[in-house]
């Protein structure tokens, strides 16, 4: 049992909350270190113009993008494709510039899963997010770098997440972020921390650039997919159905169907052809621990720097080599979700990565992996990858259906430029990876030092 004494001061000072489990929280105790900087103290309310959430509204989704705009969740801030986001209405959504994302702000979730930050850039400035997500505004009394990397820290995070109440759903509220200290850093460290996060964030963008380019570049040599589910029906032979695995599902017969005729003058392969192995990672028992190998979920892969986000595992877990993932890897996720694609670049290579996400290990000999990772992204590979789901509860995706997927075969120079343009799509965000770790490292360490 732990026990404290606290002053009254400290009680009237939190709207009189008397709760032995907040005073005596690892968030009060990062207050106490961060009370003993040498620059003196502000709040967050005092380096931003404004701290607020979205407005709350009815969301209609549509399809076209022509007709919505990317409307990111909590946990979409995070993800490093914005692009696989869901289109809210244009037309059906009211107040829509309170919903609209800026660049160089702090974005905080603040429901659910709470205290998560990401720093907004261009890609984020186009797109609009819910009432789940909080802003930041920044003032430049601080570099607005700085106060990401400050909120994102293991000091920031404590802080933000020991502001929760709520019975079910955790959350905070802006005034609560606005009263949280902030250390008055010297210049210098503010344009040191602050040039590595801008640097960050312009790498991000590039890199989106890059798969957008590679994605429109496959996109224009097989056409764009002009199927859909919407409202088809359609008559299936019985020497077809016992043709494609004996499945009598309509979403896999009928798009089956409608999908090889977008490809039916292209030169193709299976992708089975051109694998090593397609295959799920070990299934059993996992060791959790504060230090070993990083063990990300499906969802988590898909994050812009899924290694924060990830549980140790130990070393002695059994059979930990079949959860291991390597360079050029394709991981698919397999359940829940669907056709998620990742590509395993230098930041995921030899960590361990749930079963959820299928293993796809191509044979460089026989193809480059950029050139399958990039199909499997255009509008057509993710159509496929959705037509071979089955399941009624927990929806999932076999390996055998993978492997009889057709790859499009486009020309030697389109391969060729479509690679190379994955290839920086993965080494910008693995060197925009390494360059946020090193300014939240930074504010870790000199915060640190503060109280050796």
């Amino acid at each position: 049992m732990i026990t404290s004494k606290v002053n009254i001061g400290e009680v009237k000072a939190t709207n009189l909350r008397i709760d032995a489990s907040y005073h005596l929280s690892e968030g009060q105790e990062i207050k106490r270190v961060i009370s003993s900087s040498p620059y003196g103290l502000l709040s967050i309310q005092d380096v931003c113009s404004n701290i607020f959430i979205g407005n709350r509204a009815r969301r209609v989704y549509v399809t076209r993008e022509d007709k919505g705009i990317r409307f990111l969740s909590s946990s979409d801030i995070l993800l490093a494709d914005l692009e696989s986001v869901k289109l809210a209405s244009v037309k059906y959504t009211p107040n829509i510039d309170q919903m609209r994302l800026q660049k160089g702000w702090t974005l905080i979730s603040r429901s659910g899963t709470i205290g998560n930050c990401a720093f907004s850039n261009r890609n984020h400035a186009e797109k609009l997010s819910s009432e789940h997500v909080l802003r930041c505004v920044p003032n430049g009394k601080i570099k607005e770098g700085l106060v990401y990397a400050y909120l994102a820290s293991k000091f920031g995070h404590s802080l933000l997440t020991q502001g929760t109440f709520g019975a079910v759903i955790q959350h905070i509220e802006p005034e609560y972020v606005a009263s949280l200290p902030i250390p008055s850093f010297p210049d210098d460290f503010q344009i040191l921390v602050d040039t590595k996060m801008q640097e960050s964030a312009l790498l991000r963008e590039k890199a989106a650039a890059e798969l957008k380019s590679a994605i429109s570049c496959f996109e224009d040599g097989i056409g764009h997919c002009q199927y859909s589910y919407k409202y088809k029906t359609k008559a299936v032979k019985s020497s077809s159905v016992s043709s494609r695995f004996t499945r009598f599902d309509s979403q896999y017969q009928i798009g089956k169907i409608e999908l090889d005729k977008d490809l039916s003058y292209k030169s193709c392969v299976k992708i089975g052809d051109v694998s090593k192995s397609i295959y799920v990672g070990n299934r059993g028992k996992r060791y959790y621990v504060k230090e070993g190998i990083p063990f990300l979920s499906s969802s988590d892969m898909m994050l812009f720097n899924p290694i924060k986000y990830s549980t140790p595992i130990s070393v002695n877990t059994p059979n930990l080599e079949g959860l291991l993932v390597h360079t050029d890897d394709i991981l698919i996720s397999r359940s829940g979700t669907i056709g998620n694609t990742v590509i395993v670049s230098d930041t995921l290579n030899g960590k361990a990565v749930s079963e959820h996400a299928l293993r796809l290990v191509i044979d460089p000999d026989k193809m480059d992996p950029k050139y399958v990772f990039c199909y499997l992204n255009t509008a057509h590979g993710k159509r496929v990858l959705e037509s071979l789901a089955y399941g009624s509860v927990i929806i999932t995706l076999g390996e055998e259906f993978v492997a009889n997927i057709d790859l499009p075969l486009l020309s030697k120079e389109a391969k060729d430029t479509i690679s190379a343009k994955i290839k920086q799509y993965s080494s910008l965000l693995d060197e925009a990876t390494r360059l946020e770790n090193e300014a939240v490292s930074l504010v870790e360490a000199e915060i640190e030092k503060w109280n050796n």
